[in-house]
């Protein structure tokens, strides 16, 4: 249990925790969730002893094991396997040990607690981790310094959950993540033994991995049974029932002010004004719920509509110097399309939309894009390139170069920088306040395409809601790349898969794709823990199926072949009967051709139902 009692802390003349108070069950899994800038990795750096309360008392089981990722990827010469078995500093001691040690009860004990440890499939497991955050049976070898921070950041992680420590705290996991990566951490977390708090701003992932939600508001904690959607039922109810209050106690107010008014003054009242007086006096204030600030993103529509395709491929090819990353893509964008990239980082998301965007100039085939087309590109990796001494209004103004204070003011508050913030050095705006200017500015002139490269690792919940919501409205064309399930789910309605250097549309949903994912990384953590497997066993397994689908198989084709052909005679017959002319001139015959099409009509419907059955029966073998 983690048991946090009257916390209280200051960021310079903000109170981010007043009094805060509240006990996490043992093995809970608890999503802490607030606006941005509320205290949460605050609080995180509070219980990990990195900074001190001004009061207050943060207790935990003794020996218990606490661990977190480490905000420095590692990086030196060690194996990614290497690095991520040294997080288990006990099984590292006991071997060390064990080498030198000559005491036979001595030794006995260490490979008595080795075993209870598991130190003979920590290789095994360690490796399945890796596998399942996306590294290859290869990469695992490697030194950390070959890698990039991002990957390294995935390294980290994955020491952490190797550990498996008795509280484990995570701060945004997701964001080392692409969507394939997100998908295996959910269902891993989903199975975490342990206590676990984990800051996410995810709901899809919250409402996967947790079973109570820690919500940090005005600087007070509140435990909620359940993950995110159950929270804001629990607390919209709550919310709900604190207005009648507070409605039915004012109309009690203004009722006893009201008698006290009138009959004050009065002596034969007096006696029962001053007793009104008392009882107005002991009303006390009705617990109230904050509103939540009202989040708006503004995405301005293109300001002349183009002919689709607004973009088409003819075989193009796209990569650096030497290295071809992507090749054969024969690809369309309409002016109104919602494409979500999906993807293993590393696989060339990001070639693809540099690509699209005109950053990168094709080394073969055709990339056409529509006359006058205007493309905006968003990418996480701008953040860090904004002039940190200029404000929004300065960088309004530079996109505006003759425009007036008064418009450049209006621009600005349109992109959620009002009188209050306009103002502000970029270096003072919040992760998420940045985003929101970074995008803003990106679409400021209406572009035909919007290309999103992970707009929310910086948003917090409301301010997702706000970009689903203006994207919803927005009339050009959009491609995002992101982790982020929900912001996929609600915004796309194509997916593109790219892998092996090609790029494919995905014709199944979110939900299919994701357990393609998980059955692949299963798979592949099978192959590193299970060696033992056979080939041969494989091989017979293999040709066991294959025996078994093959009649089924032959049979499918059969009836394959028998829908074209009645499709085809069922084409001619609507064909023949759709000249008036037959029933004028040749009333029996088209008579006969009528009922000739019924009958075809209803065998192409039968053979079309046993094809399916004969489908259906495949699947089932697998």
């Amino acid at each position: 249990m983690l048991s946090l009692t009257g916390l209280t802390y200051r960021l310079g003349n903000r109170l981010l925790l007043d009094n805060a108070t509240t006990q996490l069950p043992m093995a809970a899994r608890t999503g802490l969730i607030g606006r941005n800038g509320c205290g949460k990795s605050t609080l995180f750096k509070l219980i990990l002893g990195e900074i001190a309360l001004e009061s207050g008392t943060i207790a935990m089981p003794r020996q218990a094991i606490l661990s977190h990722v480490a905000q420095e990827a590692p990086g030196g010469p060690e194996t990614l396997l290497d690095t991520v078995l040294a997080a288990d500093t006990e099984r590292l001691a006991l071997l060390k040990e064990a080498e030198t040690a000559t005491d036979p009860s001595r030794i006995a004990d260490i490979q008595l607690r080795l075993a209870d440890i598991g130190a003979e499939a920590a290789p095994a497991r360690a490796a399945s981790i890796l596998s399942g955050l996306g590294f290859s049976a290869g990469d695992i070898h490697r030194p950390c310094s070959e890698f990039s921070g991002g990957w390294r950041m995935r390294v980290a992680l994955a020491a952490v959950l190797f550990r498996e420590p008795d509280l484990l705290l995570l701060d945004e996991p997701t964001n080392y993540l692409d969507i394939e990566g997100a998908f295996w951490l959910t269902e891993h977390l989903k199975r975490y033994p342990h206590t676990l708090v984990v800051i996410s701003h995810d709901r899809d992932f919250l409402d996967e991995v947790t079973d109570h939600t820690l919500h940090m508001d005005r600087g007070k904690l509140t435990l909620y049974r359940g993950g995110y959607s159950s929270f804001a039922r629990q607390r919209a109810e709550k919310a709900a029932l604190a207005e009648k209050a507070a409605e039915k106690q004012a109309a009690e107010r203004a009722h006893l002010q009201a008698f006290i008014d009138r009959f004050k003054a009065k002596a034969s009242k007096a006696k029962q004004a001053q007793s009104r007086v008392k009882r107005l006096e002991k009303l006390g204030p009705v617990a109230t719920f904050a509103r939540e600030e009202a989040a708006e993103i503004h995405l301005p529509d293109p300001e002349k509509p183009l002919q689709p395709p607004i973009l088409s491929m003819e075989g193009a090819s796209a990569g650096y110097g030497e290295r071809t990353v992507l090749a054969g893509l024969t690809l369309r964008i309409a002016e109104d399309d919602r494409i979500g990239l999906l993807g293993q980082n590393g696989n060339g998301k990001s070639t693809l939309v540099k690509l699209i965007a005109g950053r990168l100039e094709a080394k073969s085939g055709e990339v056409i894009r529509a006359r006058g087309m205007n493309i905006a590109y968003f990418a996480q990796h701008q953040l860090d390139e904004l002039d940190s001494d200029a404000t929004p209004a300065l960088l309004v103004r530079r996109k505006l170069p003759q425009a007036g204070e008064a418009v450049i003011r209006s621009a600005a508050a349109r992109l959620g920088f009002g009188a209050e913030k306009a103002d502000t050095p970029i270096s003072s705006l919040s992760g998420g306040e940045k985003a929101r200017l970074l995008l803003g500015l990106a679409a400021f002139e209406g572009p035909h395409l919007l290309i999103l490269d992970e707009p929310t690792n910086h948003l917090d919940i409301p301010m997702r809601d706000a970009l689903v919501e203006a994207l919803a409205g927005y009339k050009g064309a959009v491609i995002i790349v992101s982790h982020d399930r929900s912001l996929l789910d609600a915004a796309c309605d194509r997916l593109w898969v790219v892998a092996e250097g090609r790029v494919k549309p995905f014709e199944d949903d979110l939900d299919a794709y994701a357990k393609l994912v998980l059955e692949a990384r299963r798979d592949s953590g099978k192959r590193e823990s299970e060696a033992a497997r056979s080939a041969k066993e494989d091989r017979r397994a293999s040709a066991e199926k294959r025996q078994n689908q093959k009649p089924l198989r032959e049979k499918a084709k059969v009836l394959e072949q028998q829908v074209e052909k009645l499709a085809a005679l069922l084409a001619r017959a609507d064909e023949a009967l759709a000249n008036p002319a037959i029933f004028r001139d040749q009333p029996a015959k088209a008579t006969q051709l009528a009922r000739d099409r019924a009958s075809l009509a209803e065998k192409l419907a039968a053979a079309e139902e046993e094809w399916l059955m004969v489908m259906a029966e495949l699947e089932s073998i697998g």
